[in-house]
C-alpha cells in the first residue's frame, strides 16, 4: 500500500509538471504569434525598448537598430558586432514605433546601458 502511495504521488507531480510546462510554452507561443501576425498586418505601436544600434561617420549618425529582449543579450550581439566592424555600437534604452519585434522607427534615446 505505501508503494501504491508513493507512485501516486510521483505520477501527480509528473503531470502537474506536465500542466506547468504546457501553460509556459502556450504563453510564449501565443506571444510570438501576436508579433508575426501585427508585422504581417503591418500595426505599427510605440513602446520602450533595448536596442543595439550602431553608429557610423564623423560625427557619429544612427544607421542600424536592432530590437532585442534584453540587456544580456544586447551586451553579447554588441561585442560579436564590434568584433567584425568598425562602427561604434551601444545598447540603449530607448522609445521607439514598432512593427511586431522590428524597429521601424527611433523615436528618442532615453538611456544608454552599460
Amino acid at each position: 500500500m505505501k508503494i501504491f502511495k508513493i507512485i501516486a504521488i510521483l505520477v501527480l507531480v509528473y503531470f502537474a509538471y506536465k500542466g506547468f510546462v504546457a501553460f509556459k510554452n502556450f504563453e510564449i507561443g501565443t506571444t510570438n504569434q501576436v508579433a508575426k501576425i501585427e508585422e504581417a498586418a503591418g500595426i505599427e505601436k510605440e513602446d520602450e525598448v533595448i536596442a543595439l544600434l550602431m553608429f557610423l561617420g564623423e560625427p557619429p549618425s544612427l544607421v542600424e537598430h536592432y530590437y532585442t529582449e534584453n540587456t544580456k543579450k544586447c551586451f553579447l550581439l554588441k561585442t560579436n558586432a564590434e568584433e567584425s566592424s568598425n562602427a561604434y555600437y551601444e545598447c540603449a534604452k530607448v522609445n521607439a514605433i514598432l512593427t511586431g519585434k522590428k524597429i521601424v522607427k527611433v523615436i528618442e534615446k532615453l538611456e544608454v546601458l552599460k
